[in-house]
Formats: C-alpha cells, structure tokens, sequence
C-alpha cells in the first residue's frame, strides 16, 4: 500500500504575517509593546485610556481589506468611466487578497507592517497585559518593581492563547533589562505614540 504525500498546508491564520513580514519589523513591534507595557506600569491611571485606544485600533487584517476595497472600488468607478485597462486594477487587487489569504503576504504588508500596523494577535498582547497590570489577573502582583510587574503582565499576555506570538518579556534586546530597570541610563519611560 503506498502512502498518499501529504498536501501542503497553508499557514494558520494568527502566523501568516508574522510569518510573512522580515524579523526586524517583527522585533520592532515588539519593543514597542514591551515599552508601551513598562509605561503603563508606571503610568497606571491611563490604562483606561490606552485599552479603549487598542479597542480602535486597526490591525493589519482591516487595513489590508479597506485599502483593497478603497483601490478596487476606485479601479472599478474608472473603468466604467474612463474604460481602457481600468478594469485590471480591481483584478489586480483581487489578486493580492487573494494571495494574502493563502499565504499572509501581498505587496502592501512590508509598507504597513513598517507604518505600524500591528496583527489582532500583538494588539491583544498589549491589551491583555495591560489588563494584567491593571488586576484582571492573579499572575501579576499589584507592588513592587515597575519593570518586574511589567514583565509579568507580559509573560501572562504571551501564554496560553498568546504564547506564540512575540518574544519572551525578557528578551537581550528587550527594553526591560533583565535586572528589572527600563533602560541603561533613565527609568523613566517616554510616554508610547
């Protein structure tokens, strides 16, 4: 009896662009998590603000799916219009969505993922951290150390659910410094974009 090759599987859904997208891109969104979280470590009374701020946020799925439609819908108004070629722009599109479902890349994610744009995956690290710092869970503790419950409230977000997603908390690379200070020179921590 031979044995049926397996087919190639497709790259789940919450690893396609992390997967897609070059590692320093990668390693930059997640500084700029492990700082936001250190902020809001020393900056408690704004997590409120930050956490409605992540619920509007964009991630990279959305954005990707609004600049399709907006190009697609504008390639289709001229081709009716204006007639000629036109009418390739909204094939064309459909063919980067098309390509990005499948395999988490289409020309446009270099340029977001640099602008920004972050997963759903890394804006609920972020959020769920913040929601650890804040007390929603027992993993993190209310005093002590700024940078250690920091890292905590993100080793909390990054497991279960999150465990594949980013770095661990206590990175070389990593603003929070494995001796527990934000930083070489300050422990203070300008506040995130």
């Amino acid at each position: 009896m031979t044995q049926r090759p397996n087919p190639p599987t497709l790259p789940g859904t919450p690893q396609r662009v992390r997967r897609m997208t070059d590692a320093e891109i990668n390693d930059a969104i997640d500084r700029q998590i492990e700082r936001n979280v250190l902020y809001y470590a020393e900056h408690q009374e704004e997590i409120p603000l930050r956490l409605r701020s992540l619920d509007a946020e964009w991630d990279i799925e959305r954005a990707l799916q609004a600049n399709a439609a907006a190009v697609g819908l504008a390639g289709s108004l001229l081709a009716l219009t204006r007639g000629g070629g036109w009418v390739a722009l909204p094939a064309l599109v459909g063919g980067f969505l098309l390509q990005h479902a499948t395999q988490g890349w289409c020309p446009p994610l270099p340029v977001m993922r640099r602008m920004g744009f972050r997963t759903a995956r890394e804006i609920d690290v972020e959020r769920n951290a913040l929601k650890a710092l804040r007390g929603d869970y027992a993993a993190v503790p209310k005093d002590g150390d700024t940078a250690a419950r920091a890292r905590a409230a993100l080793q909390a977000a990054r497991s279960g659910p999150f465990a594949s997603v980013g770095r661990t908390a206590t990175a070389p690379t990593s603003p929070l410094s494995a001796s527990g200070r934000a930083g070489a020179a300050s422990t203070t921590v300008p506040r995130p974009a």
